[in-house]
């Protein structure tokens, strides 16, 4: 499961969100948001530093997709 580290009424958290959605969409994979607002010690770590993708502990991409990092992601995890 990835982890999407996101917060309200972010139009780059919501475009990163469809983007990974449709690229996932054929797979097993799901996709967890997270609102970082929502937890303290999130919003302290992240800060406006969103939207973060992760699997796991590994960070994927920040901000925007990185295609070629995710396919290559998806590639190694089918």
């Amino acid at each position: 499961m990835l982890t999407l580290y996101t917060r309200k009424d972010c139009p780059l958290c919501e475009e990163l969100a469809d983007e990974v959605h449709a690229l996932i969409a054929e797979s097993e994979h799901s996709v967890e948001p997270v609102d970082v607002d929502a937890d303290p010690s999130l919003k302290e770590k992240y800060g406006w530093d969103v939207p973060l993708l992760f699997d796991g502990d590994t960070e994927i991409c920040r901000h925007q997709l990185d295609r070629p990092v995710f396919r290559e992601w998806l590639r190694f995890n089918p």
